[in-house]
Order: structure tokens, then C-alpha cells, then sequence
């Protein structure tokens, strides 16, 4: 996932803008002085100058060049955002997500919590009896939005916070990822910008991916969250349609947004006709006595795309998730029923089932504690073995740690190392359009903390040493 020439140029010539080398209404060089002095192609060099000015830096004036716009630009914005006219990760996230299959490798690298703590004999039996119950017509009578009673249960939770979301807006999907792409979809058109964050879910990044939409990149802090004035600046700069974030334990920083934030974030996106997808997968694995409130808390929830699933808390191989979509939930239905139908039918009425035997609380309670623990398990290992100046997160809910492995480590190069040795760990480079987190790592605490996983660990802490004393 390296920066392509074109965008290298485009951010170099970007950055000269900005301190004002070139100036308002100036002339650039021309495309042949360009490819002279870079010793780049013309079509590279022609691809740079059309990104620029596309983003509204530069404009091209026929038969005479490509001039710097009028417009003022804030001389702080290279160090607050990053726009991407193309993204283009898949692939590269494909063959990171393929190498940690293997059930013989340590799956620091995966995005799954730790399956044995979920409770499989009871929702096999959910299974069973839901089966043994359904109707012939049951296939037709779930059809989108979903079973009835599945989206009433749902209802209740957000009404046990306080949040009036009616069984009639929420549309069951399958697992979170089906909400969150049919919500980008309903509120978007290709080539339409999205604001997302950086480090930012590489789901987000597929997604936009798929959608052939525009994206830019606000900066988050590992304990504060998102830059509020960098989003401002961003939707001051580009005609953004949607916003796509977490504001609860945040992948994979595992941040949670401070209330006030998170209404003054609402209040901005609102202000600018904004619409606002929330992520919010995490939101029951918190280690606090209560539960983080959602962005749909606020009285513009009408306008907010919800999604949320069980596949983090409860039941991942049953991938069902769900969207307390509001004003679009109509328009949600219609695309599901274009697209993937329905969710597995016999799965809904499980669920319902085991929520209906009231269980899932104490079963949450229970996962919360292990969670807490293991985190802080590996969490106190990273601090004891890997190397000085080694920074790691402290989450409050969730099963990741971001560690910053420090600006001269190449954590790209430590995955493969530690993957030829049976350890997956999921690199920074998953998480971006570009190679500012290449020093960052991914871990997933959820997994029983045992011998092998302490020795994997220590393994991994190795390597970072040797990388580092490799490079000094």
C-alpha cells in the first residue's frame, strides 16, 4: 500500500502550495518541466496536476497551463488531512487477512474476538428450536426490515439507554458490514467524498473501495478521538456527502469520544447537511459501569445510519447485524432486497430465541471481565518487554491495542517476520491510504492468555529489539 508517484508529486507540490512557494494565481511549471525536473512521466505528472485540481488547489486554463486557485487554503492542512482521490487496498488487506487463517497461527492479527467466549451450547439450542418452529411462509415473513421480534428486542436495548429508535427503522442485515455498505450506498453517489478517520476500520477503506467514492482522512487522537476542527476544515474543503466513523472503542485505536465531543460532532454535521454512518460493533464490550451513549443519542438520530451487530458480543459466526437507519430506513429495505434478499432467516429466529430466555446480560458481564483481563494482561507484557520508547494504548472497552513501535521501526517488516514464525499481527498499513502508520501495530487481546500466547508475545517483542538495534 505505497503512495503512487502521481500522489507523491501531487502531495509535494501540495505542501509548496501551502507554504507558499507558489502563489495565488501563479503559474506551475508545465507538464514537460515537470516530468524534466521529477524525472517522471508525462501522464504521471498529468494524473498529479488533475488530482490538485480536482481537490480545488489548482486550475487549468486552456492553451496556457495550470495556474494556483484563488481560494485560501489553511497552511496547517497537510498535517490535518489527507484526501484520496482512489483507494486502493483491497488487495493488499486480502493477503494480510488470508496469512492469518491458518488455525496454527497466534491470531494477534485478527479482527475476531477469542469464539470460546461465547455461549455455543445455548445458542445451538436457540438454533434447533427455532428450526423445529418455522413455518413454511417464515422465509417470506422475515424478509426485510427483518423478524419482528428480533427487531423488538433490539428496540428495547436502545430504549433501556434512553434512545427512541421504533422496531419499524431498524433493518436486520447480515453482520455489521452489510448495514454500514448499504448505508454508505443509500446516502452516496460514485464519486461523492466521504470523511472517515485516520487510522481509520479497513473495512471503511473496501468499502469505499467497492463504492468508487472519494475519501478524506481526519486525524484521530489514541485517547481524545477524532479533530474536531480538522473535520470542520474538511467539509469546508470538500463537498462531502457522509461521514463514516466510531465513536466507541474505535478500530484500531479503541478510543471512545468524551459526550460533550460527541454532541458538538453532531451538531457540525448537521450544521453542514452531513450525513452521519456510526459504527458502533463495540459498544457492549465496555469495562466501565456503563455503556458509552451512541451518536444516536442526539435529536438529529432521525438523520443518523446506526449500525451495530452481534457478531463482537455474542454470536460472530452467525453474522447478523442490523441498521436503526431512521428517515432511510425505507430506502435501506428496497436496496437489500436488490441486493443479498434478506439475512439467514433460521439465524434471526435463533437469536431471538436466546434474547427471548434472557441470558445475553449475564453472558455480557461475563465476557466484559475476561476482555478487561486479558487486555490488561498483554497490555502490562508489551510495557515490560518491548523496547524503550514503545508507546501502547489503554482502552477501556473493546479487545485492541494500538502500539506505536516508534518512527524508525517498520512494522510492515515485522509482520513478516513474525508471521514466518506463526504470529499474525495486523500492521498499520491496513489501516490507511498510505504509509503514515507503516510503524504502527494492530493486537488482538481477546484470546486466552496462556503459554503459547506469552510466548508468541515475547517472540514478537524480540523482533521489534532486533528491527530497532538493527537500525541505530
Amino acid at each position: 500500500m505505497t503512495v503512487t508517484r502521481y500522489k507523491q508529486l501531487a502531495q509535494t507540490l501540495r505542501r509548496q502550495i501551502e507554504a507558499q512557494v507558489w502563489l495565488p494565481t501563479e503559474k506551475l511549471p508545465s507538464l514537460r518541466e515537470s516530468c524534466k525536473q521529477s524525472g517522471l512521466s508525462l501522464m504521471t505528472v498529468l494524473q498529479a496536476y488533475q488530482l490538485l485540481e480536482s481537490q480545488g488547489l489548482i486550475i487549468s486554463r486552456p492553451q496556457s497551463g495550470y495556474y494556483v486557485a484563488t481560494r485560501d487554503i489553511p497552511r496547517d492542512m497537510p498535517q490535518l488531512l489527507h484526501a484520496a482521490e482512489q483507494i486502493d487496498v483491497n488487495d493488499a488487506i486480502f493477503d494480510i487477512l488470508k496469512a492469518g487463517q491458518d488455525p496454527g497461527i497466534v491470531p494477534f492479527g485478527s479482527a475476531f474476538p477469542d469464539p470460546t467466549l461465547f455461549p455455543q451450547p445455548s445458542l445451538a439450542r436457540s438454533l434447533a428450536s427455532a428450526v423445529r418452529r418455522m413455518s413454511p411462509h417464515s422465509a417470506i415473513a422475515n424478509l426485510p426490515p427483518g423478524n419482528e421480534e428480533l427487531r423488538r428486542n433490539i428496540a428495547k436495548r436502545y430504549a433501556q439507554q434512553g434512545i427512541d429508535v421504533t422496531p419499524d427503522e431498524i433493518v436486520i442485515t447480515s453482520g455489521a458490514m452489510e448495514s454500514l455498505g448499504l448505508s454508505l450506498q443509500v446516502v452516496t453517489q460514485p464519486g461523492d467524498w466521504v470523511a472517515i478517520e485516520s487510522p481509520a476500520f479497513y473495512g471503511v477503506l473496501q468499502a469505499i473501495e467497492r463504492r468508487k467514492l472519494k475519501a478524506v482522512a481526519i486525524p484521530m487522537d489514541t485517547q481524545q478521538g477524532i479533530d474536531l476542527e480538522a473535520l470542520q476544515q474538511a467539509i469546508a474543503t470538500y463537498p462531502i456527502k457522509a461521514c463514516w466513523l466510531m465513536s466507541n472503542f474505535q478500530n484500531p485505536l479503541g478510543c471512545t469520544l468524551a459526550e460533550e465531543k460527541k454532541q458538538k460532532l453532531v451538531d457540525i454535521l448537521q450544521e453542514n447537511d452531513v450525513a452521519l454512518i456510526e459504527d458502533d460493533v463495540y459498544a457492549e464490550l465496555y469495562f466501565n459501569e456503563e455503556r458509552p451513549m451512541p451518536l444516536k443519542m442526539s435529536s438529529y438520530r432521525q438523520q443518523i445510519l446506526h449500525c451495530s451487530s452481534f457478531s463482537k458480543c455474542l454470536a460472530p459466526g452467525f453474522r447478523v447485524g442490523w441498521v436503526a437507519a431512521g428517515a432511510y430506513a425505507s430506502r435501506i429495505q428496497r436496496l437489500q432486497l436488490m441486493s443479498t434478499l434478506s439475512a439467514s432467516v433460521p439465524i434471526q429466529l435463533a437469536l431471538a430465541d436466546f434474547l427471548h430466555q434472557g441470558s445475553y446480560d449475564t453472558h455480557l458481564k461475563r465476557l466484559r471481565r475476561q476482555l478487561e483481563l486479558r487486555q490488561t494482561t498483554m497490555r502490562n507484557m508489551i510495557v515490560k518487554t518491548f523496547p524503550t520508547g514503545t508507546s501502547v494504548t489503554q482502552p477501556t472497552g473493546g479487545y485492541f491495542l494500538w502500539v506505536n513501535l516508534g518512527e524508525n521501526i517498520d512494522a510492515t517488516k515485522i509482520y513478516q517476520l513474525a508471521l514466518a514464525q506463526g504470529i499474525s499481527v495486523a500492521p498499520g498499513t491496513m489501516f490507511a491510504v498510505d504509509d503514515r502508520y507503516r510503524h504502527c501495530l494492530r493486537l488482538n487481546t481477546s484470546f486466552e492468555w496462556n503459554t503459547r500466547a506469552e510466548t508468541a508475545l515475547q517472540t514478537l517483542a524480540n523482533l521489534v529489539h532486533s528491527e530497532k538495534n538493527r537500525r541505530e
